[in-house]
């Protein structure tokens, strides 16, 4: 299972919006005769490429996969026919698909058909890789990564917005692969007016073999802005780099047609003060099929998120360097007193070349 788990990472970068699977066939003997991944929606998922790959060998040996055969018609046909024709005689899952079409009928089908089952193995693991997509089909949302870079008295720029570069080409190296694997990357007009942002994908920078970046740069996340009065103007460079979904408070007919002329989409999502309301942007995200999204922002609109309660992990880059009291702060979060302070569960710190990374989970 754990190499299972191993081959479905492979896929990180490249299933959205289906989770990230993969599978290795074990024969009778204990040896392993196939394995596989799931690399794109509409392709084959990691249960075929494995049978394909063991043939014969299959019959009578056992199934290691990291989520739940499916047992439904989508666009490829059910993995739970396909191991029951190939006489899988054992099937062992590390977790239940979330998916309700799914949802524990692929198992019920498998042992149905005389074959053994089991499902738990390595569960927390295989939840951990497809956090995402766990958390749409739960609740309806994608989940919600804000990366923040800082340095280490907690300041993201300095007072006239310089902040290129606080940390280093390893760090950025990191963010990279954090948008590679994201549905969305999201970000605020301030954002890109400041630094001229583009926020794409930049294989090339990535830092990682030749195969995950080219399957990161086959499925580019979608860009999408956050921009209630429209500031940004269609000549940035941030809508020269491609598609992009702009957010807004309302706007014209003609305004939206030179959106689409210049191949961009415009969505009006704001509440009654004409605030643009998060959590349905979250929610019309979901029913796009957006698993991650990564907020790529100021204070501003971070700390938004933040206010909000809609944060499910924060990724903070730390530069070992001070900016000084006059610099800007890292989030715009207005306390007054210490019980209103945002506890954080810290998951991992390690060092990124010669900053850190803090992973937190909001407690």
């Amino acid at each position: 299972m754990s190499r299972a788990l191993r081959l479905a990472r492979r896929g990180l970068y490249c299933t959205h919006p289906n989770p990230r699977v993969g599978c290795v066939i074990v024969a009778d003997s204990g040896k392993v005769v196939g394995e596989g991944f799931h690399v794109r929606a509409g392709e084959p998922h990691a249960e075929v490429h494995a049978l394909r790959a063991a043939g014969e060998r299959a019959y009578g040996g056992t199934a290691y996969v990291s989520l739940e055969p499916c047992s439904h018609q989508g666009r490829t046909p059910p993995c739970v026919d396909a191991l029951i024709a190939a006489g899988i005689r054992r099937v062992v899952a590390a977790m239940q698909d979330p998916n309700p079409q799914v949802a524990g009928s692929g198992l019920r089908r498998l042992a149905a058909a005389g074959i053994e089952v089991d499902c738990g193995l390595l569960e927390a693991e295989a939840r951990a890789l497809n956090a995402g997509f766990i958390k749409r089909m739960e609740q309806g949302l994608p989940l919600v990564r804000v990366k923040l870079a800082m340095s280490l008295d907690g300041r993201t720029a300095m007072q006239n917005g310089q902040s290129q570069w606080i940390t280093g080409a390893a760090a950025r190296a990191a963010v990279q692969r954090l948008r590679a694997q994201s549905s969305v990357v999201l970000t605020g007009a301030d954002t890109v007016l400041a630094d001229h942002a583009r926020l794409t994908v930049r294989p090339a920078e990535m830092d990682v073999n030749e195969e995950q970046a080219r399957l990161a740069a086959s499925r580019p996340p979608l860009r999408v802005l956050l921009d209630s009065r429209l500031r940004v103007p269609l000549s940035a460079p941030f809508y020269q780099a491609g598609k992009a979904l702009t957010v807004c408070h309302q706007a014209s007919a003609k305004v939206r047609q030179s959106f689409q002329a210049a191949g961009h989409e415009l969505l009006a999502a704001a509440d009654a003060s004409g605030h643009i309301d998060l959590f349905e942007l979250l929610r019309l995200l979901a029913g796009r099929g957006v698993n991650e999204v990564l907020v790529e922002a100021g204070a501003t609109l971070s700390g938004a998120f933040a206010r909000a309660g809609l944060v499910d992990e924060y990724q903070l880059f730390v530069a070992p360097k001070f900016l000084g009291s006059t610099a800007r702060a890292l989030l715009d979060l207005p306390l007054e007193r210490l019980g209103e302070a945002h506890a954080l569960s810290i998951l991992d710190i390690r060092a990124v070349g010669e900053d850190f990374r803090i992973i937190a989970r909001p407690l």
